[in-house]
């Protein structure tokens, strides 16, 4: 059952985890400074450099590809010039468009730069590359979810309101279908995004009011996805005249690594085995230190390297950046030891797996839950042990 904590720690004891959680984000804020600046600003310039840089190899091999080396006649040399300038630049913008959403767009519309007071990287006015719009996501995703992280009826992200994850969740033959759409998800996973804020329930039997509401989100996710798809896939591709269907399918492609990965990485951070969910009475009367403790249960982190972190956006770290979706993601990788230890300090599990393992399980869940029945379970997750 999920309605209560699975592990069972005095109150004053959680206070007490909570005021050292504390301590680790306050000291953590208190040093940020020139060196973090540095990053964030960096990043994004290397950022808009590959993006850029990868258009232009697209273009220039888009027209190699159809007018010749040189505008000389299109040989098998020019036509394996163009496709590998294509393919280069495709792999590029896939790159960019990681860095931009994941470590960039992501975590600046979560306030972690605003105390810089940049005029441009700041929440309130930054825009990312993709067709969610950035409004609804810092509603959806930033006052909802990390508000509510895995409370179940609160949480829209518990298998994004179409995936059967867990055995509360009443089965229904539409589930059967639950790994088609599972892969769907991951191939078109800006447009899951884009459309998660919507309501299509009220939208279709909603009162007049709520009707209103969902219509005015429909058309403003409209708006954004018809302005992202015509920057990919008409102002861009334009440029490359008789290119054009070449530069449109490079695009989708750049899109498709994208989506792919940032499913895995984000997939990977909320369903594995370990990570638990929670019963809406568990918020009754929930502290600072009660919060702290379901986003420490209700979280996985990824291993891998520094490389790997940034390009996971260092949602690599989710049990960190559920604690403190504000703090620079760049500080994760310092924090992390330090919760890790706080962890095993009070006997609670710290989540955390290679790739392999953390998407092996999320991809078995989803599969074993498309049929009737299931048991939730921890097996694979570290042992929880009871104070």
């Amino acid at each position: 059952m999920t309605n209560v904590l699975p592990i069972d720690l005095d109150p004053a004891v959680i206070e007490q985890l909570g005021h050292e959680l504390d301590e680790i984000y306050d000291a953590t804020i208190a040093s940020l400074g020139e060196r973090d600046e540095r990053y964030i600003r960096r990043l994004i310039r290397t950022q808009r450099t590959l993006a850029l840089g990868s258009r232009v190899a697209m273009l220039a091999g888009a027209a190699v590809r159809r007018r010749g080396l040189l505008r000389r006649k299109v040989g098998a040399t020019g036509r394996r010039a163009g496709t590998a300038l294509l393919g280069l630049g495709t792999a590029g913008l896939g790159l960019a468009k990681i860095l931009e959403n994941m470590e960039i767009g992501h975590n600046v519309m979560h306030g972690q730069w605003d105390w810089m007071n940049d005029p441009e990287i700041n929440s309130t006015i930054w825009e990312w590359d993709t067709v969610c719009s950035a409004d609804h996501w810092k509603h959806g995703h930033n006052i909802v979810h990390h508000t509510w992280t895995n409370v179940l009826g609160k949480d829209r992200d518990i298998g994004y309101e179409i995936l059967r994850t867990t055995s509360e969740k009443p089965w229904n033959p539409v589930y059967l279908a639950q790994p088609i759409y599972n892969t769907l998800l991951a191939l078109m996973f800006e447009w899951g995004v884009g459309l998660h804020e919507l309501d299509f329930d009220k939208l279709a039997s909603g009162t007049k009011e709520q009707k209103a509401e969902q219509l005015e989100l429909f058309q403003g996710f409209l708006r954004k996805a018809a302005r992202q798809a015509a920057k990919d896939y008409v102002l861009w591709p334009s440029l490359a005249g008789p290119g054009f269907v070449d530069v449109v399918i490079a695009d989708t492609v750049a899109n498709l690594i994208r989506n792919i990965w940032s499913y895995t990485i984000i997939f990977c951070g909320h369903f594995p085995d370990g990570v638990h969910l929670f019963d809406r009475s568990v918020i009754e009367d929930e502290t600072r230190a009660g919060w702290y403790l379901r986003q420490l249960l209700g979280s996985a982190n990824i291993t891998g390297g520094p490389r790997f972190h940034v390009l996971a956006g260092n949602l690599s770290h989710q049990i960190e950046h559920h604690l403190f979706p504000d703090m620079p993601s760049n500080r994760y990788q310092q924090v992390a030891p330090r919760i890790e230890a706080l962890c095993v300090r009070y006997g609670l599990p710290y989540n955390a797996g290679p790739l392999r393992r953390q998407f092996g399980t999320t991809i078995r869940k989803i599969w074993r839950y498309a049929l009737p029945g299931g048991t939730d379970t921890v097996s694979e997750a570290p042992a929880l042990r009871v104070a």
